[in-house]
């Protein structure tokens, strides 16, 4: 029984303390003769007289017209850039087939999507990566691009234009 009071004690201080200035504490003891600490009085119940504290007190005037209180909203930036095929590149497939990757900076997030244009022409839907497979590219000179999507569909970055050569033997 005694450990609990010294507990109960201890808290107590230590509550008193940091709440000092702005709280009064007050101890009874109940029908079984424990100790109740509250603080609001009742009928019988004394007030505990706590040491002072670390009391820190701010300052009355504080110029706050330093401080930028006001939320920004950091607006990303992205790039997208090919890196396969190099502009200028020959591909040698006689049946057209062609692998197309790119890389999108900083981070490719989630509900983005990236859509493959071919000769100006979307190639396909949007796809949620950067690599695509092209098959059956009729043979001469191509040009591929590629947009990013942000989750809404409005075009974020763009790469720029990259320019490759399809080689395929021909049977005339």
């Amino acid at each position: 029984m005694t450990k609990y009071l010294f507990i109960t004690l201890l808290l107590t201080s230590m509550v008193a303390s940091a709440y000092q200035s702005s709280a009064k504490i007050y101890v009874w003891r109940n029908e079984k003769g424990v100790l109740v600490f509250s603080d609001t009085p009742r009928p019988g119940a004394e007030e505990v007289k706590t040491k002072p504290g670390n009391v820190i007190e701010s300052a009355t005037s504080v110029d706050t017209e330093v401080l930028d209180i006001n939320p920004h909203q950091f607006e990303e930036t992205y790039q997208v850039v090919i890196n396969n095929p190099q502009n200028n590149a020959t591909i040698r497939d006689n049946t057209g087939s062609i692998y197309i990757s790119g890389g999108i900076k900083p981070q490719f997030k989630q509900g983005f999507k990236v859509q493959l244009y071919l000769d100006g022409k979307p190639h396909d839907k949007p796809q949620i990566h950067s690599m695509f497979s092209l098959r059956n590219i009729d043979r001469g000179e191509h040009k591929i691009k590629m947009d990013l999507l942000n989750e809404k569909g409005k075009v974020i970055a763009s790469s720029e234009s990259v320019t490759f050569y399809m080689h395929r033997a021909s049977v005339n």
